[in-house]
């Protein structure tokens, strides 16, 4: 009974302890930095660094056995229809020709000594094709701090609507019970307060739709990072003025070039490799009939052993091609790489450009807000004169939470670009 009473306490000391941690987790803050990071944890293809590295040792592994001993067997039989015989008959002497039928087994042994460089040759193509993949791995995770961005930033700005349309709906309240005093001092009439009203429920409308989008928003950001978020969560916005901006190109792309171009330099030296001398130790052992000494028409054992030089110059014939395709492949990536540049630059320049067309326009912003607040006010006090109309107010009152909008807008635009900005320079 005490045991049981023990458990069950346990259990709901585990589900509070789930409870509040998940709590925690719903408000707690996380910076662009810290999604960007965990998007590229989260992601599957994080996976295939692994998987590239296990496949180098293996083929490091099986280049270097071939310094190894190489065995092997075979065996034969076979039955000829003329045999080799001495052409002479020495009186008194039976000399017994040999057996049609014949029989052999060997075991070859073969041991490398120097093969030109072609296990060298191997291993280093082996490694520059993995750190290759490697950095086309790079290139491929590099995209998705892309999307975070567009993410975090769309969240950012629904946000700020959202504060924007509290402050809207609290104003258009004021409003409200400012009327309806006037109602009952007969100085307004009802279609005056059904026109705050009207504006009202348009507040609370695109409310529901700014919530919508922001949970849509925070689902895709979710899967990204590989948490589950609520709208408890903090994304703080980041400082501008505290965000540095450099032209400096550090993509993963350059490195993959250079990469690619590695790997291009060591398949050169292979060539070389591949026409050179190879020199190696020989060991065969065999049992069969006949063996070594063809006049022995009995089973026996042999063995023969030696050093062998092989040098094959069909390569030769394809070498000059073959580096003629290695330079060609080479020109193709210094093409890519300076096209890469390129519409790098282009990019750059118009990000650039939108940093500092949303900074121009944050300068009149506030004094627009302003002026629409002035405008408003005064639209309030000839209302409250009798010498403007309701319908006038809520023109004046969409026009300011409009300019306030703009703001929202501009400021949120101003750090999305240089955010696009680092992401395209990686910086």
């Amino acid at each position: 009974m005490n045991n049981r009473i023990s458990m069950k306490k346990s259990l709901i000391i585990i589900t509070y302890s789930l409870f509040f941690s998940a709590m925690a987790f719903a408000q707690s803050t996380l910076t662009i930095e810290q999604c960007q990071q965990m998007a590229k944890e989260n992601y599957p293809l994080i996976k295939r660094y692994g998987l590239i590295e296990r496949s180098k040792e293996y083929n490091l592994s099986n280049a270097g056995k071939g310094y190894l001993p190489q065995f092997s067997l075979s065996a034969k039989a076979s039955y000829q229809s003329e045999v080799t015989k001495i052409p002479i008959d020495i009186q008194g002497i039976d000399i017994k020709g040999l057996s049609k039928d014949q029989y052999s087994a060997t075991i070859d042994v073969t041991q490398t000594i120097w093969d030109g460089g072609v296990i060298s040759s191997k291993k280093d193509i082996t490694k520059a094709s993995s750190y290759a993949e490697q950095k086309q791995l790079d290139v491929d995770m590099y995209k998705i701090v892309y999307q975070v961005n567009q993410m975090y930033f769309g969240i950012l700005l629904l946000d700020a609507r959202l504060k924007q349309n509290t402050l809207l709906q609290e104003e258009l309240q004021r409003n409200f019970d400012l009327i309806s005093s006037y109602i009952i001092n007969g100085i307004a009439n009802q279609s005056d307060l059904d026109a705050i009203k009207v504006e009202q429920l348009k507040t609370v409308q695109n409310k529901a739709q700014i919530v919508s989008n922001k949970k849509a928003y925070l689902d895709m950001l979710g899967i990204l990072i590989g948490q589950k978020l609520n709208e408890n969560i903090i994304l703080p916005k980041p400082n501008a003025d505290n965000l540095t901006i450099s032209s400096q190109v550090k993509r993963p792309e350059l490195e993959l070039f250079d990469a690619q171009l590695v790997n291009l330099e060591t398949q050169k030296k292979a060539i070389k490799a591949g026409y050179m001398p190879k020199l190696g130790l020989f060991l065969t052992g065999g049992y069969g009939k006949p063996a070594l000494n063809m006049l022995n028409n009995d089973f026996s054992a042999y063995y023969i052993g030696g050093i062998r030089l092989s040098w094959n110059f069909g390569s030769l014939y394809t070498q000059k091609n073959d580096r003629k395709l290695i330079e060609t492949n080479k020109d193709n990536i210094a093409t890519s790489r300076e096209t890469f540049l390129f519409n790098t630059s282009l990019e750059t320049s118009q990000e650039q450009n939108e940093i500092n067309k949303n900074k121009d326009l944050l300068k009149y912003d506030d004094d627009i807000v302003t002026l629409r607040n002035n405008v408003k006010r005064a639209t309030e006090a000839k209302v409250t004169n009798g010498t403007s109309t309701v319908i006038d107010l809520m023109r004046d009152v969409n026009a300011e939470d409009l300019a306030k909008q703009d703001r929202i807008q501009h400021e949120i635009e101003l750090l999305q670009a240089i955010y696009n900005l680092k992401y395209t320079t990686n910086n």
